[in-house]
Formats: structure tokens, C-alpha cells, sequence
């Protein structure tokens, strides 16, 4: 088992950022590839970004492409997502999950083996 909890959410002004968290623990987090996914009331969960377990592959959506960075620390057991130039629509809760198997995380995430419970991320116009 895995369990994941999401940090660093909370209210910004637009072309703000934020660095969210995830904490890992419970089994070997650099054996696993991460992702951090989002969503609206009403809306489907969003892939965001994933990164490898070893942190040398990445994918980002298009929509947070170029203003975000996804890393990890595998000494820490800890995901990162670092938001730049925010915008009202990145509004959401994130969600990171885990999981072994690439195409899952980055093509199947609702058999993501593990997910946190979210963080909000609020941004105003």
C-alpha cells in the first residue's frame, strides 16, 4: 500500500505561482511513476503531468505546458509540481497518484493503483 497526501494548495492572484507536494509513503516510492492530475466540479479528472520513477522521463499537458515543472526526490519520497504564470481556469483540486506502469499514469489514470485526496488551488482574475 501507498499512501499519498497532497500540500501547498491555496489562493493566488492570477500570474502567481504555487509548488505543490505530495508525501509518499508505505513502499518504495522511487519505484513508482507519478502524476499529478486535476478537477472541477462537473468535470472529468485532467491529466496535468507525470514524471518516471528515476525522474528522466516527464509529459505535460498542453494546457500547463511551459509554465510547469513536475520533479521528484526520491531520498524525500516526495512528488513536486511547481505552477508558474497561474491562471483563473488552473482552478482545481490536484490530485497526485501513483502508480507502476507508465501508459496507466499518463493514459489510464482512473487504474492509477493509488491517489492522496487532493488539494485546492484557487486562482483569482
Amino acid at each position: 500500500q501507498v499512501q499519498l497526501v497532497e500540500s501547498g494548495g491555496g489562493l493566488v492572484q492570477a500570474g502567481g505561482s504555487l509548488r505543490l507536494s505530495c508525501a509518499a509513503s508505505g513502499r518504495t516510492f522511487s519505484n513508482l511513476h507519478m502524476g499529478w492530475f486535476r478537477q472541477t466540479p462537473g468535470k472529468e479528472r485532467e491529466f496535468v503531468a507525470a514524471i518516471s520513477w528515476s525522474g528522466d522521463t516527464t509529459d505535460y499537458a498542453n494546457s500547463v505546458k511551459g509554465r510547469s515543472t513536475i520533479s521528484r526526490d526520491n531520498a524525500k519520497n516526495t512528488l513536486y509540481l511547481q505552477l508558474n504564470t497561474l491562471k483563473p481556469e488552473d482552478t482545481a483540486v490536484y490530485f497526485c497518484a501513483a502508480d507502476t506502469r507508465w501508459f496507466v499514469i499518463t493514459r489510464v489514470p482512473e487504474a492509477c493503483a493509488y491517489w492522496g485526496q487532493g488539494t485546492q488551488v484557487t486562482v483569482s482574475s
